[in-house]
């Protein structure tokens, strides 16, 4: 018999190892890593480290902890909380209230390499802001004690004053796990998108180069937040933010910017260009010059001029004799002739300026702008206000919120040849990344999805969010997803714009707590314990959430209960790639029968209780699908 307990946790460093051990099986003994032998194999790829090695890099106090922090199986799960979404039984678009660190954690079998954007707003480090303070030794329970679960209440976020003495690497360690795991979601072809100030924009950079390869990089964006500086300031007007952009990886990467003058004519010659002359055929040139005969010589102004040959002849807007001409232009003509043959119209202006119009100039694009500004159609901090006065009809729901407009630019230069994919925010805040995904669908017909993370940290007492009756910045997000969507939708309840709610809790699996007592009597309690792995008062939707994270199915994956087998309840979840199907029953008993009326293939996974079935069923299932018992 071939089967396996379903493991309770994941992370995604097993699986790495697991890669290397395939590759490198003889630097493995014992299920240790013999670092002597790899090193051996690796060869000349490893640096010999001795005791004055030195690396470029950025360190700072608690840099391996933030590490060790990315490294550690969470051990919580997300509950669906049905009825606080729209339309929320077949939509995709998620809302997960939560600790994102944890979140992250959580959803990296599923989605690893799937997302194709990350936009992040993350907090800047400013001295008056907020940092997550994480406890890398049990980060689950700390946040049940934020957010008033346990017993004893905690704060979710603490000011982070420059007086601190590791102020920078209070910082850097909340930020640096939480992207080494958005890096492992993070598609190929992917991008990340951090905005971010003057504060912290060199550190983030730095370890961004770190995570992601300096390759990588794609650009600083700088964003132009306001359209008037402050006048309190004795030194600069600060106008400015920046976005940080990495790709998943570079090579072959094609961004979208804007359409490039698919109505305009464009010019032939630039003064810069050096001086080539052109030969054009009789009657193909349009112009704007009066009929009549134009002598040979020099027309225009300046470095910019051109010079017939010979003169040319104007009749009915048409230049009706074949001539040359000298002048700085931009094509050689051989590429002139190919234009030529291919459809292109050429013009001479009245005052002897050549332009063209390309065969496939409707299909020509730029790439984004590295100033994002009015000109691009990228909104300031005072159309964003603007925005959420409009949405719930008072001012001051949120500082500092970002503009649907500069979301939209992001999320459109990465998704415009492929207008589908999954946009993620780990840092959700009032939900101004989902509002901008549900808008870019309707203009373009998109069919993005999106992942929303945030944490229900409490809205200060007194604040404008408070008196509105918000007791978290998550209800903020909420109720703006709720308001948006009725906007935005063409009836009630259009599953376009949808979305569900979940929210993190403990794990339905009983985690094992290391014992190293001498008392056998409390040992063999604690065995006893796990003979039911599960937590008292599970709920089957709840676990089957779990169980969905636990094998790499996506929370939006389709389930449904087979009910044509009455005497037992199996729910069948297929897989969004048309593979293998997920097939979970978690009644107390199996009958045989229910077993034998199943259609199971090699490649589909079987998921029940380890008591629910005898060991001749197990034998039975597992010769024919991959079982695992819980």
């Amino acid at each position: 018999m071939s089967y396996e307990r379903l493991r309770p946790t994941f992370t995604l460093e097993n699986d790495k190892l697991e890669e290397l051990k395939g590759i490198v099986p003889e630097a493995f003994a014992d299920g240790k890593i013999n670092w002597e032998t790899l090193k051996q194999a690796l060869g000349e790829s490893v640096e010999d480290e001795g005791a004055d090695a030195e690396h470029f890099g950025l360190f700072w106090p608690g840099k391996r902890e933030a590490r060790q922090n990315a490294s550690l199986p969470s051990k919580g799960s997300l509950v669906p909380a049905m009825g606080e979404g729209i339309a929320e039984e077949n939509s995709c678009n998620l809302l997960i209230e939560g600790e994102n660190l944890e979140v992250l954690k959580l959803l990296q079998k599923s989605y690893a390499g799937r997302i194709k954007v990350i936009y992040i707003d993350p907090p800047y480090n400013t001295g008056n802001d907020f940092v997550y303070e994480d406890d890398y030794r049990e980060p689950l329970e700390e946040y049940l004690r934020r957010t008033d679960q346990l017993d004893q209440q905690g704060k979710p976020l603490t000011t982070n004053s420059r007086a601190d003495g590791r102020f920078h690497s209070k910082w850097l360690s909340m930020m640096y796990p939480r992207i080494r795991l958005a890096k492992e979601l993070l598609a190929p072809n992917g991008v990340i998108f951090v905005s971010i100030d003057d504060n912290e924009a060199h550190n983030l950079r730095q370890i961004m180069n770190e995570v992601f390869g300096e390759e990588n990089f794609l650009a600083q964006f700088t964003w132009v937040k306001k359209k008037k500086g402050s006048h309190l300031s004795k030194t600069i007007r600060d106008m400015t933010e920046y976005v940080i952009a990495f790709a998943g990886n570079s090579d072959g990467l094609e961004l979208f910017g804007e359409d490039a003058y698919s109505d305009k004519w464009q010019p032939l010659a630039k003064r810069t260009n050096a001086v080539k002359t052109l030969a054009f055929p009789a009657c193909l040139v349009k112009t704007t010059l009066r009929d009549g005969s134009y002598e040979s010589g020099r027309y225009g102004v300046g470095t910019s001029s051109i010079k017939f040959e010979a003169a040319i002849t104007v009749k009915a807007a048409k230049i009706i004799n074949q001539f040359e001409v000298s002048g700085p232009f931009v094509w050689t003509q051989t590429k002139l002739d190919e234009e030529l043959k291919n459809g292109t119209t050429v013009a001479l202006s009245s005052k002897f300026g050549f332009n063209v119009f390309r065969y496939n100039q409707d299909e020509k694009i730029k790439r984004p702008s590295t100033l994002l500004d009015a000109k691009v159609e990228v909104g300031t901090n005072e159309d964003a206000n603007q925005e959420l006065i409009q949405i719930f009809k008072r001012e001051g729901i949120m500082s500092y919120p970002k503009p649907t407009s500069l979301i939209k630019y992001l999320v459109r230069s990465v998704t415009h040849f492929d207008k589908s994919g999954i946009v993620l925010d780990f840092f959700a805040g009032s939900g101004t990344t989902g509002h901008a995904v549900w808008e870019l669908n309707k203009e373009d017909h998109g069919d993005r999805k999106f992942i929303l993370v945030q944490l229900p940290e409490p809205c200060p007492p007194g604040s404008n969010a408070a008196k509105a009756g918000y007791t978290t910045i998550a209800d903020i997000c909420k109720d703006r997803l709720t308001r948006t969507s009725k906007n935005l939708a063409p009836r009630k309840g259009s599953i376009e714009f949808s979305f569900r709610v979940l929210k993190l809790r403990r794990s339905n699996f009983r985690i094992w707590e290391d014992y190293t007592g001498q008392d056998l009597e409390k040992l063999e309690e604690k065995l006893n314990l796990f003979e039911v792995p599960l937590v008292k008062g599970w709920k089957t939707e709840d676990l089957i959430c779990e169980i969905l994270l636990l094998e790499g199915f996506p929370l939006d994956s389709d389930s449904a209960r087979i009910d044509k087998l009455a005497k037992n309840t199996i729910y069948q979840i297929k897989s969004d790639e048309g593979g293998h199907r997920l097939l979970v029953s978690l009644d107390a008993r199996i009958d045989p029968d229910t077993l034998k009326r199943v259609n199971v293939n090699s490649d589909d996974v079987f998921i029940c209780l380890d008591g629910a079935i005898s060991d001749q069923s197990k034998q039975y299932l597992a010769d024919r699908c991959k079982l695992r018992t819980i």
